[in-house]
């Protein structure tokens, strides 16, 4: 009898925790909440061909208090996300991808987003920007793997560039009567910043002339320089590159620390994604006992991703049949764990990522209901 007391009074003081900690959260404007959302992976990040960001939104103003994580928004998902009072739902892969042309009962997307504005519920994705980022998907996957040293297989580029303008146009003007005029008729140019230095060419001196401009403004500065073929026959155009980011890019290349047999890594991948089985296959003149040191990944569905890269194993959720054909003839091995498999463990770091980024402001919970949709029976 005492002891059912005592566990009575342990589960009321967990509840009366609970209940203290949830109701101590506040709200957050909708607003407030992508702007932080954009800081902690930035849509830019994304792939062109991705539709990420705000998918659905309620009438403004909305607030949340409680935001729903869910790798894929079935309708499933969709209830109980509604049964748990969610004002927002990140979901990682977007419902929403092709154009809809109408909005009924027909499909289950479209009841999706029926249901969504009818219960006040905004619906957020970041898939590829997701993946991208250096506290994302991706080098999630790669903890599975071992001590480890990791960089993307293709680098993300910085979202502006290093300087005003995509093109650099320089030519030198010999004369100095020539100069102000030069440079006052190029400041007309919308879109054209210009800077001067001296530099000497053939034993002469003369002032050089950069320019940074627009893809629009470039036209007009070639049209003005074709004018003068004293400058234009000596004109070098530059186009300008966006940055590299070297911790942000699609999929990773990881090193081991130490080499670990095929077999060992496939223990560990199955550990640290919690399934039964995966799907291999060897590549030529492999066995599971053969080495293994490095390892591509890519999360979700890695074909384009990891093609072409030299690796002693792939991993990812799915590939085609023929690249995976192309691959073993490499002699590299391929690990398939079904697409969403090896995204969704992903969401319980990211619920901890979120709480801390956003000052545990708003309450955030993960689906129970999400699932992949293949099973191996």
């Amino acid at each position: 009898m005492l002891s059912s007391r005592v566990r009575l009074v342990a589960t009321t003081a967990r509840l009366v925790r609970s209940l203290i900690y949830s109701s101590s959260r506040s709200f957050m404007d909708l607003k407030a909440l992508l702007s932080s959302l954009n800081d902690f992976a930035s849509l830019s990040f994304a792939e062109s061909w991705d539709n990420v960001g705000l998918l659905v939104e309620p009438s403004p103003p909305h607030t949340v208090n409680t935001l729903f994580l869910t790798n894929d928004l079935t309708e499933e998902v969709m209830e109980e996300a509604l049964q748990k009072k969610a004002d927002l739902i990140l979901s990682y892969h977007p419902p929403v991808f092709r154009p809809m042309k109408r909005i009924t009962w027909k499909t289950w997307k479209e009841r999706l987003v029926i249901r969504a504005l009818e219960n006040r519920v905004g619906i957020y994705s970041p898939h590829t920007a997701y993946d991208a980022a250096p506290q994302g998907v991706n080098s999630w996957l790669a903890k599975g793997l071992g001590v480890c040293t990791s960089r993307p297989i293709h680098p993300s580029k910085a979202p502006d560039y290093p300087t005003e303008g995509t093109h650099r146009v320089e030519f030198s003007v010999t004369h100095t009567q020539d100069l102000d005029k030069v440079i006052s008729a190029l400041k007309e140019i919308t879109g054209v910043s210009v800077t001067s230095f001296s530099a000497r060419t053939d034993g002469e001196e003369q002032t050089r002339l950069s320019l940074n401009c627009t893809q629009q403004a470039l036209m007009q500065v070639v049209a003005f320089l074709s004018q003068n073929r004293q400058f234009y026959q000596k004109t070098e155009i530059l186009s300008l590159e966006k940055p590299l980011l070297l911790h942000t890019g699609m999929g990773r290349l990881c090193t081991l620390d130490e080499s670990v047999s095929l077999a060992t890594m496939i223990e560990r991948i199955k550990s640290h994604l919690k399934l039964s089985h995966v799907r291999l296959s060897l590549g030529k003149g492999k066995t599971l006992e053969s080495p293994v040191k490095v390892v591509a990944l890519c999360a979700g569905s890695g074909s384009s991703v990891l093609q072409g890269t030299d690796a002693d194993l792939y991993l990812t959720g799915e590939m085609s049949h023929h690249d995976v054909l192309d691959a073993a003839s490499q002699g590299i091995s391929v690990i398939l764990c079904e697409h969403s498999n090896t995204e969704r463990g992903f969401l319980s770091d990211l619920r901890d990522m979120l709480g801390a980024h956003l000052e545990n402001k708003i309450n955030i919970i993960l689906s129970e209901t999400d699932r992949d949709p293949l099973h191996v029976i």
